[in-house]
């Protein structure tokens, strides 16, 4: 039962991103062709998730959602956000450090950080900083499409003249109108009290739809949302990160190791001379390809398997683990999963397959990187894959190692134009950095389900996405219920205090008009 409402539940979703696809090309592209990028109208016709996106925030009602995407690529036109790159902002906003991405919130979301008292009203700059926010959030979409932010505004030693009430609606307009889904949460840190007024405006601009998400938290709650390791010393935290630039501090894969180093596990049967001659080669690699700070990041990778070898423990290496269900159609390789590993508890959730399949007709080289090398053992975690051919990964968390939500992987690939005149080290030295296909994939934990009472195991619990929309849609349709409420409430309330001023004045007249009486008798 629970399968088939599923079913159906997705084919009415079907049915409204192609209603709002044909909707959108009759009325809205046919007539001004030059009011959008070509490049997001082509973006609309292929990615449901894009639709979906604009559906889910608009509660599947299609008019407000195709409101939602005219807007939206209006603002992608006049900004020029498909070729926003870091070159088109003025390098001393960079400098400031007043936005960046750093860190993950405890659900697994990227940090998003505005420094507010590094803010200040200035209308010469304004539309500068506004694309400022753009390329962050446009550069984070590229590379963790799907996954939603979590915005901090650190308001330590703030003002009230860092407030500019007309950048704070347009980054409120960015996660409303153009970027939907992508906000998790919103989280006011220290606000000082002569803020109380402007932010319950900000709280007015959000609408029913996302007033949940904004939280409003002291030094002492913030720890509530963010864990220690991701807050900076002065809320408590123990995060050593100091924003510079260059480079941009928004690569996930610069999390520094655990003091006791990478884990080795009792199966691993590689010499020390391998080990060594490998890390020598990879750090080379390394320090060649991204100009970071090399003591900051430690990435596993394993020794190149010869194919014989790889034939003969395959089944041994994949026994016992999860396969992907899901799959990525990228240009040189498809990968599976397509967005996340599932990892839990059990002594049979340790272990995850990533499949890498070439889709070219050259040898593709891959290697695959992660945020936590401590934690996992990847194998082979840099090979080549032939044309045509699939290659499995095994991942698996070390002895009692247990998977985070801000974990993180990273599958690299290119393709090798000549194959065998040279080795992996120097071809991941010399290949461009525009050839390189990358694809992340996060890290889910899997829930034990226990329930409660006698009579849940008798009713079929569906908690699948059909599930998870229809109770996001319950959740929205139950917070503008309370915002009408509220407005009504409030209006019947200003109606109490009219009435009652009328009737004071009312009683004033009468006691006049009794005393004007009695003096003139």
């Amino acid at each position: 039962m629970a399968e088939l409402e599923q079913h159906e539940g997705a084919q009415d979703l079907e049915k409204k991103i192609e209603e709002t696809r044909l909707r959108f090309n009759n009325e809205f592209v046919q007539d001004s062709t030059e009011k959008y990028d070509s490049r997001d109208v082509e973006r609309l016709q292929t990615d449901d998730a894009l639709v979906e996106g604009y559906l889910t925030w608009r509660v599947y009602v299609v008019d407000d959602a195709l409101k939602m995407i005219d807007d939206s690529f209006q603002w992608r036109k006049e900004f020029g956000v498909n070729d926003l790159t870091e070159s088109s902002i003025p390098r001393w906003m960079f400098e400031t450090g007043a936005v960046y991405l750093h860190g993950y919130d405890k659900e697994g979301n990227k940090l998003f950080w505005f420094k507010v008292k590094l803010h200040s009203k200035d209308t010469k700059t304004i539309v500068d900083k506004k694309k400022y926010v753009a390329f962050w959030l446009e550069r984070y979409a590229k590379k963790e499409p799907g996954m939603p932010l979590t915005v901090v505004f650190d308001m330590a030693e703030s003002g009230l003249s860092n407030i500019d009430m007309e950048f704070v609606k347009y980054i409120i307009n960015c996660f409303k109108v153009y970027y939907p889904k992508f906000l998790s949460k919103m989280i006011i840190v220290d606000m000082p009290w002569i803020m109380n007024a402007a932010w319950k405006i900000v709280k007015s601009w959000l609408g029913p739809e996302a007033i949940s998400k904004l939280k409003f938290a002291s030094r002492s709650d913030v720890h509530t949302f963010i864990s220690p390791e991701y807050l900076p010393t002065h809320m408590g935290g123990t995060d050593p990160f100091k924003y510079s630039y260059p480079p941009l501090p928004d690569d996930d894969f610069q999390t520094p190791i655990s003091e006791n180093g990478p884990i080795v596990s009792e199966d691993d049967t590689e010499s020390k001379e391998g080990e060594l001659e490998v890390k020598d080669a990879l750090e080379s690699s390394f320090n060649s390809e991204i100009a970071v700070k090399p003591k900051k990041v430690n990435f596993l990778e394993d020794s190149v398997k010869s194919e014989d070898s790889d034939k003969t423990d395959t089944s041994a290496r994949t026994k016992g683990a999860r396969k992907p269900l899901t799959t990525f159609k990228g240009p040189l390789l498809d990968v599976s999963p397509a967005e996340e590993l599932s990892f839990g508890s059990g002594e049979t959730e340790k272990k995850c397959l990533i499949i890498l399949s070439n889709v070219t007709k050259n040898q593709v080289a891959f290697k695959v990187r992660t945020t936590a090398p401590e934690k996992y053992r990847v194998k082979p975690s840099s090979s080549c894959c032939e044309p045509g051919a699939s290659i499995e990964i095994v991942v698996s968390l070390h002895g009692g190692s247990q998977a985070s939500p801000q974990d993180r992987f990273l599958v690299m690939a290119a393709e090798m134009d000549n194959v065998g005149s040279q080795e992996l080290a120097q071809f991941w030295k010399e290949v461009p950095k525009a050839k390189i296909m990358e694809h992340r994939l996060r890290c889910h934990i899997l829930e034990s389900f226990k329930p409660a009472v006698s009579f849940l195991r008798d009713s079929p619990v569906d908690t699948g996405t059909s599930g998870q929309q229809e109770l996001d849609i319950m959740l929205m349709r139950m917070t503008a219920c309370n915002s009408r409420l509220e407005q009504k409430l409030n209006t019947c309330l200003w109606l109490q205090k009219v009435l009652t001023v009328l009737v004071l004045v009312l009683v004033a007249l009468n006691l006049l008009c009794l005393y004007l009486l009695g003096k003139a008798s």
